[in-house]
């Protein structure tokens, strides 16, 4: 585990998904903001220097991810960043790809928030960020498996929010749109080259501090973030799934 060397704030955060992309960039947000940020992924690159702690763990194994949270003390932020999507006509995914999508995309959250809500009750504060997608309130063709997986979570956040509301656990749900990070790997599309059909994984970043910036009576439940144009970029052939 990566450690900084400077004394610990007094609020910690855990970001899952933390190694690239949307969660690396809300780790390095909140670190920057003063938090003493424990980001959690399947690797981290030895050569990058991330800037807070790093912990090795798969979300799927959720046994071994309650085991790494649990020497976590005090935590008052849960960011669901950890993400894998699956794309093409439904029939032709695997039984894998949709466990995979269905286990890191709504069961790990739902596991590691119900793990840490006691926490958060009992501290009287608490927030749970779930990043979740555009596609949860979308009809997703080539991408049905997807979208099912991004609505349970978007559910479960509303939901969510009324239980644990009375203790001043504040649930905020994040959807952007088509973002800059190496999601799409497994898809016959990317981002378009044009910035301005694209989110910028620290934009999103912005767009979580902008709703934990706001005032301890008032919280921001839903937020859709979207680029100011919409285009998509096919791969050719030798380029899709690499």
């Amino acid at each position: 585990m990566e450690t900084n060397s400077t004394s610990s704030p007094k609020k910690s955060a855990i970001v899952t998904g933390a190694s690239s992309g949307i969660g690396l960039a809300i780790a390095r947000m909140l670190t920057e903001s003063g938090y003493e940020v424990y980001g959690i992924a399947r690797h981290f690159d030895k050569n990058t220097e991330f800037g807070f702690n790093t912990l090795i763990c798969d979300v799927t194994d959720t046994t071994k991810l309650i085991s790494v949270v649990s020497g976590i003390k005090n935590p008052e932020i849960l960011v669901n960043c950890a993400g894998v999507g699956f794309y093409g006509l439904h029939e032709n995914l695997t039984l894998e790809q949709i466990k995979q999508m269905v286990r890191t995309n709504l069961e790990a959250p739902m596991i590691l928030t119900g793990y840490l809500l006691p926490c958060f009750k009992r501290q009287g504060k608490g927030t749970i960020i779930n990043i979740s997608s555009v596609t949860a309130y979308k009809t997703n063709t080539y991408g049905a498996s997807y979208g099912a997986v991004k609505a349970g979570l978007s559910s479960f956040s509303a939901s969510l929010f009324e239980e644990a509301r009375k203790h001043d656990v504040k649930v905020i749900e994040i959807c952007p749109d088509m973002t800059n990070t190496n999601l799409y790997r497994n898809a016959d599309f990317t981002v378009d080259d044009d910035p301005m059909c694209r989110l910028d994984p620290d934009e999103v970043a912005e767009a979580v501090k902008s709703a934990l910036g706001m005032r301890g009576n008032s919280c921001v439940t839903k937020m859709t973030i979207v680029p100011q144009k919409m285009r998509i970029k096919r791969r050719t052939s030798d380029e899709s799934g690499s």
